[in-house]
């Protein structure tokens, strides 16, 4: 099986509670650990679009990265907003985690599944949107191009994770989709969209692409079900 869930939002320190965005957030990662127990086995695949941990450094993310280590299942794991902890890609993977690949310009094959990704950005008609935005806006576009145009080969299937929508503020396909419809792409999941935020959000299959957010507390803090095995 194929899982995905993302904007974990860990803290092992506690300093950082999430109750901000509604009561549902207490206690939110005792709730995520347990859902993800009960569903994810061994020999599943869990994709984790972003958010991943609040730490500044990447010695104070290791906490909650092991976490996620030690739990069922391998995992996938692209760069969200709040991933401030985020080197590259050398540092990452000198952390030796076991069952935890990060996805950054690359991808990685799972069944016979391509899987890319990038953390994306905020949409082109967002307000204020400047140079700076343009620039960042672009660079990830780019890094998606890297992430998909990494996958040779034949697959069956391929998925994108990304960690901001990609769809304009009217909701209408960005030109992440094209980039992803370019590379024929069969499934998106995203994060990033919390309480009132969640009228944002969309699950429809446009330009062949089926559309899944995977915000934790969009999906009550319990790990999607994306595919079965193939």
């Amino acid at each position: 099986m194929i899982y995905g869930i993302g904007d974990l939002h860990l803290d092992h320190t506690k300093e950082k509670p999430m109750g901000v965005f509604g009561e549902n957030w207490l206690n939110h990662d005792e709730k995520i650990f347990d859902n993800w127990k009960q569903v994810v086995k061994e020999d599943d695949l869990v994709l984790l679009p972003g958010d991943i941990s609040w730490a500044l450094k990447l010695e104070e993310a290791y906490h909650d990265l092991k976490a996620i280590d030690e739990l069922p299942g391998y995992k996938i794991i692209t760069k969200g907003n709040h991933d401030y902890w985020w080197t590259g890609p050398k540092k990452l993977r000198e952390l030796d985690l076991k069952t935890i690949t990060f996805v950054q310009n690359n991808s990685f094959i799972y069944n016979n599944i391509g899987i890319g990704g990038t953390r994306g950005w905020i949409a082109e008609d967002y307000e204020g949107f400047d140079e700076h935005d343009k620039k960042v806006f672009n660079r990830e576009l780019n890094r998606l191009e890297l992430s998909l145009s990494s996958i040779k080969g034949k697959v069956d299937y391929k998925i994108v994770m990304l960690h901001y929508p990609p769809f304009n503020m009217d909701l209408t396909p960005n030109k992440f989709v094209e980039v992803m419809a370019k590379y024929g792409v069969d499934m998106c999941i995203y994060g990033h969209l919390h309480a009132e935020g969640h009228r944002f959000v969309v699950e429809d299959k446009l330009l062949g692409i089926q559309f899944y957010c995977v915000s934790s507390d969009f999906i009550d803090f319990k790990p999607k079900k994306l595919l079965n095995g193939r």
